[in-house]
């Protein structure tokens, strides 16, 4: 997975509109990165590097963590908000599992923009999906927005 070492450019509430489709990203998972998130995340439960116990709870083999999937949504929305934007909300929900050996896409949709005392509200649905299940984790989340004015 390549690094990002560009600045990320800023969008504008008014630039956005409803239908708009969040720049997403793709990658495959693999073994190697679910030690990295093991170790690094410190969630040492047997289900998420240990295949036999995982097998014994009904699972295919190991999978990745709350920690990584809640990471991967928001990606995606603060590199979409950019560096003056805010994430100010989100909302997701596990429902199918992501294992090494998936490729996993996660991609955003604009289905509401508001101003609000608090600011330049735009509403996205997410989602995290894999190619051997389709979505895995559907997600609404929103974020405050700059305005050019």
């Amino acid at each position: 997975m390549a690094v990002r070492l560009d600045p990320l450019p800023q969008i504008y509430f008014e630039d956005v509109s409803v239908g708009d489709e969040l720049p997403g990203f793709s990658y495959p998972l693999d073994w190697t990165e679910m030690v990295k998130q093991v170790s690094g995340s410190q969630d040492f439960y047997a289900v998420h590097h240990d295949p036999p116990f995982a097998q014994s709870g009904g699972h295919r083999t190991v999978f990745y963590n709350t920690g990584w999937t809640r990471a991967q949504l928001y990606r995606l929305l603060a590199d979409f908000a950019g560096p003056e934007g805010w994430v100010r909300r989100l909302h997701f929900e596990m429902r199918r599992m992501n294992m090494p050996d998936d490729v996993i896409t996660v991609s955003g949709t604009v289905v509401a923009k508001e101003q609000t005392d608090d600011g330049n509200a735009v509403e996205i649905d997410l989602s995290i999906a894999n190619d051997r299940e389709g979505v895995a984790t559907p997600a609404h989340g929103t974020v405050l927005l700059p305005s050019r004015e």
